[in-house]
């Protein structure tokens, strides 16, 4: 029998530094790639996001050929439904000694794959994904050492294990590990936001764009917008602009909400990252290489590199400890239908309206959109924690389930009942306010609790309040709110509730 290899290589692991292309040999081995109906619909994903997983992919594919590798790649329009299908009509096709693989990023891959062995006869060798910077064993015997799962302490030890940002006697530099409160200033078009390049579509990109634009008619995404990098030469130079005009004001402005712009000035980078066009070391690496060239402040460059180095692999380390029983968790039992204009973005809630209609049509928002924003007002309005975390998987270009579920499930909805978040990140219209300029063109007061004109935020976020009154006493973060809550008379809180019923009534509800 042939001793040569099978090498699957999924459509977000598109690096060199994939472990299942290491020492493939070429010209001897044989690289899988397939562009699966399966993966392409198992939610309503947008158009950004197919198109930049198949064009990246076709690119990949090509720069594996160039250095000499066999690659059989299973274009879209062939028909191949599954990863299993394609493995299959593989092995029948050449004899092979056995299937190599990268541990997919989702649960349900690897269940899937758990049967490969047996059911195609043949040896399959799942490798750890050892372009994450912490393995999943690892992550588990840090967490076994701790009570609650807080990332603080995680990302401490991050940073001393890679070195980053650290002084020679490995003290955090500046004196401090975290610079999160320096990186909250709201936005009233202080500064110039700078424009974007326009990246060059070669006929591989445009061949993409055409067959998603056929292929997915009913899915959210305009792709006469798409500007994504589809190789890792693209998503590099992406990175260098970033570093060079984006970098100086990001801490600064990473939570503000601008009518001004959609991208303001964060990276862009985090769904190269995903894919395997970026290496995460790396990224980490050239930001704080920025700092210390004096292109940005230490809170600038500490808190991007907290989201890589902290959050990211934080969040797959929970995703993974707690998969699959995590998946159905709803703490607060919600399950308000999701209202049908999370998908156009016709909502006359100025916040909310911008925020989706540029999730939907640019497949990006960024983290005070999702977490502040929409996942705000999906908990408040006790929206459906499996439909919303479906609707998140579904739109952004970045969604991937083992980022995207803690995310969302956790932090945006509480719905795991605390188990990575202190408290529910709830608030009402100020907070909204205080962060950007968009309830200036809003048809709702975020100074108004009830009436008309009131800003929904408002009357949801008491009633929230009093509906999980008992699940909250317990948290300590939460007792100057809920004592807020229990001071004021019966007369206010039943006109503030009923208010808050007929928001539900009237807006939650439109199209559930």
């Amino acid at each position: 029998m042939s001793d040569a290899k099978l090498i699957l290589v999924l459509g977000d692991q598109l690096s060199l530094q994939n472990p299942a292309l290491n020492g493939a040999r070429a010209g001897v081995d044989t690289v899988l790639m397939a562009e699966v109906g399966e993966e392409a619909s198992y939610v309503r994903h947008n158009r950004h996001k197919i198109a930049l997983i198949f064009a990246a992919m076709r690119h990949f594919r090509d720069q594996l050929r160039d250095a000499g590798h066999v690659v059989h790649y299973y274009e879209y329009e062939q028909g191949v439904t599954s990863l299993a299908e394609a493995v299959e009509a593989e092995l029948s096709r050449a004899n092979f000694s056995g299937v190599v693989v990268c541990e997919p990023g989702e649960y349900r891959l690897r269940e899937a794959m758990a049967g490969w062995q047996e059911s195609f006869g043949i040896d399959v060798d799942v490798l750890d994904d050892r372009r994450f910077l912490c393995s999943i064993d690892e992550f588990n015997t840090w967490a076994d050492g701790y009570k609650s799962l807080r990332m603080e302490y995680f990302y401490r030890n991050m940073r001393k294990r890679y070195g980053v940002l650290l002084e020679a006697d490995g003290e955090p530099c500046g004196g401090k590990w975290n610079y999160d409160q320096e990186n909250r200033k709201g936005w009233r078009n202080q500064v110039e936001v700078p424009a974007r390049r326009s990246l060059r579509q070669d006929e591989i990109t445009r061949e993409v764009l055409a067959l998603v634009e056929n292929a997915f008619p009913d899915n959210p995404g305009d792709l006469a917008q798409f500007n994504y990098a589809v190789t890792h030469s693209q998503a590099q130079a992406q990175l260098d602009w970033f570093c060079e005009h984006g970098l100086g004001n990001f801490g600064t402005y990473q939570d503000a909400l601008a009518e001004e712009s959609p991208w303001m000035f964060h990276s862009l980078v985090s769904m190269y990252i995903n894919i395997g066009l970026l290496e995460p070391l790396a990224v980490c690496q050239q930001v704080e290489q920025a700092w210390r060239d004096g292109r940005c402040e230490l809170a600038a460059a500490e808190g991007f590199i907290r989201q890589v180095l902290g959050w990211r692999e934080y969040i797959r380390g929970v995703y993974w400890r707690f998969m699959p029983d995590y998946k159905s968790k709803n703490h607060f039992d919600a399950r308000r239908s999701l209202p049908e204009w999370f998908w156009t973005g016709d909502t006359d809630m100025r916040c909310l309206s911008q925020a989706l209609k540029q999730s939907l049509d640019l497949g990006y928002g960024h983290h005070i959109q999702r977490l502040m924003v929409i996942g705000n007002f999906a908990l408040l309005a006790g929206l459906d924690v499996e439909e919303v975390c479906d609707w998140y998987l579904a739109v952004y270009v970045d969604a991937f389930e083992w980022v995207e579920l803690p995310n969302t499930l956790g932090m945006a909805l509480h719905a795991d009942g605390g188990m990575m978040a202190s408290k529910p990140y709830a608030a009402s219209g100020k907070y909204i306010q205080k962060q950007g300029n968009h309830c200036a063109a809003c048809h709702y007061s975020p100074a108004k609790m009830t009436g008309d004109g009131a800003c929904p935020y408002n009357s949801l976020y008491w009633r929230f309040i009093d509906s999980h009154l008992k699940a909250l006493e317990g948290n300590g973060r939460m007792g100057l709110v809920l004592n807020n809550w229990k001071k004021r008379s019966e007369a206010d809180k039943a006109a503030i509730l009923q208010w808050a019923d007929k928001v539900l009534e009237d807006v939650a509800g439109e199209g559930a």
